[in-house]
């Protein structure tokens, strides 16, 4: 007999997973040799099959994308006539992309990008620039001016990578009233306060994660309780307590993504994405070099994590992976291998299985995001 807790995660796919899957339109952000911009694909859930991709919008270095609340809008990090920035796109019925907006950043090239739920403005990181970009928008999605933030300081753990503030991700609380930017460079991620009126964003504090981690991406937990920070210069995921009425992070834990055996086999180590299951059970993050994806069990009361699978993606240089829509597979995007391969996930175990001949070529990917 299977015990109620082991049956939880079997149920919670099962509502999300209808019988037949629709196929499912995904979108590639790319950036490096051959990629000529954004391309996309049709993904089964049935089989974890993906159609051969093509180009849906000729950019530059659109490395990373992002929805809008509404949809029907797509917008990216790019660069255009020597230009960097933001572009819009319209989504049309079958699948293309119309640029509809754009706007410059005075700040150099975004790392990330994130849509804010009310619709009403985006952010982008700034790598290079140090800095938080945030973009208004009107009903329409247009933009608006880019208001940037700077972030100031360096953790100088690590020669060369933490001299200096280096955001790496953007994006919000459950609530929305707080956006989230971790910062490799400072080893923090870094908090604001968000204005809906203006809009505008305000530092707010600090959590303050392992020395030379280096934070890269994070996810909260499904009750929105824990932050799981991915820290890529340790390869490790380090669990915060969230007061959401405070706005405050509080580290709990630190969890290895692989062994320090393992990362001493390699030339190249570095961690890449985060994903949360929507059970809330398991947690994902990427190792590029050791091109795996790390598996982890996550207890609910605690916010730990325990390594239970260290998964090959069967491609080089895991920059980008993601769920699909029903939560029963993760695409993991090969930048050095031009692939995306598909692997189930176990409901029970979170476990992955690579689906043999589940692979398609795509130039550069760095970045999976499916339609709505």
């Amino acid at each position: 007999m299977i015990s109620l807790k082991r049956f939880i995660p079997i149920l919670a796919a099962a509502l999300i997973t209808p019988a037949f899957a629709a196929p499912k339109t995904v979108y590639f952000g790319t950036g490096g040799k051959g990629s000529k911009g954004i391309y996309r694909a049709t993904f089964n859930a049935d089989n974890g099959k993906l159609t051969d991709s093509e180009i849906a919008a000729e950019i530059g270095s659109p490395g990373f994308l992002a929805l809008h609340p509404d949809g029907d809008k797509l917008y990216a990090v790019a660069r255009w006539d020597k230009t960097n920035g933001v572009i819009g796109y319209q989504i049309k019925a079958n699948g293309d992309l119309e640029p509809f907006t754009k706007m410059g950043n005075p700040d150099g090239g975004g790392a990330h990008i994130a849509v804010h739920p009310s619709g009403k403005f985006l952010l982008t990181a700034q790598y290079g620039g140090g800095s938080t970009a945030l973009f208004p928008l009107d009903g329409s999605g247009n933009l608006g001016d880019a208001q940037i933030t700077e972030h100031e300081g360096g953790s100088k753990v690590v020669e060369n990578r933490q001299n200096s503030p280096h955001p790496h991700w953007c994006g919000f609380s459950p609530d929305g009233k707080y956006a989230l930017v971790p910062d490799l460079g400072l080893d923090q991620i870094v908090i604001y306060q968000i204005d809906l009126e203006k809009p505008s964003i305000t530092k707010h504090g600090v959590g303050q994660s392992v020395p030379g981690g280096g934070p890269r991406h994070m996810r909260f937990s499904v009750d929105g309780k824990f932050i799981y920070l991915l820290n890529e210069l340790s390869l490790s995921v380090s669990t915060f307590a969230w007061d959401a009425g405070k706005g405050t992070a509080e580290l709990v834990s630190t969890t290895p993504a692989i062994s320090e055996d393992t990362k001493a086999a390699e030339s190249f180590n570095s961690a890449a994405e985060i994903l949360v299951h929507p059970s809330g059970n398991f947690v994902y993050s990427s190792n590029r070099g050791h091109d795996t994806v790390t598996v982890y069990q996550a207890d609910p009361a605690t916010g730990k994590l325990e390594v239970i699978q260290v998964q090959p993606i069967r491609g080089a240089f895991p920059r980008n992976i993601n769920l699909d829509p029903s939560a029963t597979w993760l695409l993991a995007a090969g930048a050095d291998s031009n692939t995306i391969a598909a692997h189930r996930i176990d409901p029970e175990t979170g476990k992955l299985t690579y689906q043999r001949g589940a692979v398609i070529n795509v130039p550069a990917p760095i970045c999976i995001l499916f339609a709505k």
